[in-house]
């Protein structure tokens, strides 16, 4: 099991890493119209042109162009309109903060949650404990859900 959750932060670091850069860059936001109209328009392409290079009707850009702006185009197919634009498709999934920030921010809801019912349980009983304590408690409570198997971290309850 360490070598799993060895792995796993390793691999969390050397992303993190790799995705630093996208993270910290500006989010460019597509055209209302989708980029293969954009790149077809500003380099005045008409879609008949378009069809040519990629060997397919008229109608099959303007379903192409309308799928892309309706987030329902299939990757395949926008990689195949990208080279056709003599562009290249990047594709990347960039979390908003850092994956490690990602895996102890679900740490702590876990540990929160575990730790809330447990306090109810002990102030019923008059046994509550008091905030450094609970804060002592939530950290090791982390740290073992931290230690283990990240799997774990996202099971439902």
């Amino acid at each position: 099991m360490a070598d799993k959750t060895l792995s796993s932060a390793l691999a969390r670091k050397h992303l993190d890493k790799r995705l630093a850069p996208w993270r910290s860059s500006h989010v460019i936001e597509r055209p209302s119209k989708g980029w293969v109209r954009a790149i077809r328009d500003a380099l005045g392409m008409n879609a008949r042109q378009l069809a040519a290079r990629l060997n397919v009707s008229q109608p099959t850009i303007t379903n192409i162009e309308k799928n892309e702006a309706n987030d329902t185009i299939t990757l395949k197919r926008l990689r195949e309109a990208a080279a056709a634009l003599d562009c290249t498709l990047v594709y990347a999934l960039v979390p908003n903060t850092s994956l490690q920030e990602i895996v102890e921010d679900r740490a702590q809801c876990i540990a929160d949650a575990q730790l809330a019912r447990t306090h109810h349980t002990m102030s019923l009983e008059d046994q509550e404990l008091d905030d450094a304590d609970l804060r002592a408690e939530r950290q090791r409570l982390m740290r073992g859900l931290l230690d283990g198997h990240p799997r774990h971290l996202w099971e439902t309850p």
